[in-house]
């Protein structure tokens, strides 16, 4: 036990003789141990008692001969990592470290800097100038570092969602004069190969988005048969357009030939909402009854739901084809599933008409529903249990409801009392965010319709304009690429759509 211990004191004072070595060559050039121990008077009377720097032995252990290699990687000194490091921070702990204490002389002062450290530093207020922090290595990360670097990675990834450039002016303006003003009407969609349609009083012109050609397709017959909503086919093709007019009946239209494929009636009023799901177009009218056609069948009508007690002036189809939401001027939103002429559901929340409807393309349970006026709330539902999952007051009457088909967002547009857009982003258990405000139209935004590839939304307000505000995420565009193509084509000149 003896000899274990004098074997430890010897390798002790061994080492300590070297860092003294160390230490003095590099400050005075060179020059034996021995004089460095002797000049120190501490160290010199430690000699007269026996003490060496060898320890108690009478002779000086062996010496080896160290390559310089040895000393350059020797850890006989602190070298702080610099990487955990603030340095601003730190450069104010140095720099003013004798202004902030001499300014705590009163108890108030110090109660209002503490304060002001809490608040302004958030926890800092004890960080060191060199946070004396261990060195992790690169190749065996530890758990918390592990969970650190995610973290720091997720959070980037958030950082970048949100940064995503979002103009705040619209890519282009189509006028669209005669367009009715009429809150309960749908008279504007999108379809899939890319051809706008949008009705104008007794009429229906199609915008090809791709050149920019725009034409009449129909006009109705009959003073006062103003056309009340439109819907395109669910078929890739998107060359059959559903047309319903106020005369209480639903047109197929084939926009390739420009001709009518078939004429169905059914309805005692106007048709003021279409729905297609597959072969099936469900239409909703102001006699309060929602009619399912089979374009294939020579009886088109294959049921009648029953549920509303005014104008049907919402509906919309899940993208799986198993659940219909209809929304009416009676204030009730109805869930439909298909084959079932009973509702599922028949919720009375809201305190207005409900028009805005959107089903979510990455939950298939999930539905955003909007009031009118006197409500002015976006509500997100669990169609599985009908359960509201969060509302959100938005201060305005909510006209029309899209989700983005790429990015967990969606839009939404208002009438009284902004007439504005709002860029909302879900946040998951029903949680919506507001992104940005879009302004420009002079009156309420009645319809918004989305582009085939998911990256813009045409809004169609009663100041007889069409806006597209390219504001979507885009798969195949970064951010910058976005930025760059609407800096260069900046807002192009207002064009007739007719």
């Amino acid at each position: 036990m003896s000899d274990h211990m004098d074997c430890n004191r010897e390798n002790d004072c061994h080492y300590l003789a070297r860092s003294i070595q160390s230490t003095n060559n590099t400050n005075a050039g060179s020059g034996p141990m021995t004089d460095v121990a002797t000049n120190s008077p501490h160290i010199a009377s430690a000699y007269k008692d026996g003490w060496s720097p060898y320890g108690l032995c009478s002779s000086p252990p062996a010496r080896r001969k160290v390559c310089p290699s040895t000393f350059s990687t020797a850890t006989d000194r602190f070298i702080p990592c610099r990487a955990p490091l603030d340095t601003k921070f730190s450069n104010f702990l140095l720099s003013n470290y004798g202004d902030v204490h001499d300014c705590e002389s009163s108890p108030s002062r110090q109660d209002y800097m503490n304060t002001l450290k809490q608040s302004v530093l958030e926890g800092q207020a004890d960080a060191m100038v060199l946070p004396l922090r261990p060195r992790e290595t690169a190749d065996q990360p530890t758990g918390e570092s592990f969970t650190s670097f995610l973290s720091s990675e997720n959070g980037s990834m958030k950082r970048r969602r949100t940064t995503r450039f979002i103009p705040k002016s619209p890519d282009k303006i189509l006028d669209a004069p005669d367009l009715v003003d009429d809150y309960y009407l749908n008279l504007l969609d999108w379809s899939k190969s890319n051809i706008l349609a949008v009705a104008l009083r007794q009429s229906v012109f199609l915008w090809n988005a791709s050149n920019g050609a725009a034409h009449k397709l129909m006009e109705t017959s009959g003073r006062g048969n103003i056309v009340t909503s439109l819907a395109w086919g669910d078929v890739p093709s998107g060359n059959t357009l559903a047309v319903g007019t106020h005369f209480s009946e639903v047109q197929l239209w084939d926009v390739t030939t420009g001709t009518v494929i078939r004429q169905m009636g059914g309805h005692r009023s106007r048709v003021s909402s279409m729905s297609w799901n597959g072969q099936i177009v469900s239409s909703g009218s102001r006699d309060s009854t929602i009619h399912n056609h089979d374009v294939r069948a020579r009886d088109h009508q294959v049921a009648e739901l029953i549920g509303h007690t005014q104008e049907v002036c919402g509906l919309k189809w899940s993208p799986q084809g198993t659940q219909l939401a209809s929304g009416g001027n009676d204030n009730i939103l109805n869930i439909w599933e298909s084959r079932r002429n009973q509702s599922k559901f028949s919720i009375a929340r809201h305190q207005a008409a409900v028009k805005a409807l959107a089903w979510c393309p990455f939950h298939s349970n999930l539905l955003a529903s909007g009031g009118g006026t006197a409500d002015r709330k976006i509500c997100l539902w669990n169609t599985s249990n009908g359960q509201c999952m969060n509302e959100v007051d938005t201060k305005s009457q909510v006209c029309a409801v899209q989700w983005s088909t790429h990015d967990r967002e969606l839009v939404s547009s208002h009438g009284f009392t902004h007439n504005q857009l709002i860029l909302w982003r879900y946040a998951g258990r029903g949680r919506v965010h507001k992104v940005v405000e879009l302004t420009g139209h002079q009156a309420r935004v009645l319809h918004m319709a989305q582009s085939p590839d998911g990256t813009t939304i045409v809004s169609a307000a009663a100041d007889e304009t069409l806006r597209f505000w390219r504001i979507l995420g885009s798969p195949t565009r970064s951010a910058a690429k976005l930025k760059m193509e609407h800096s260069s084509r900046g807002l192009l000149g207002a064009n007739c759509i007719r």
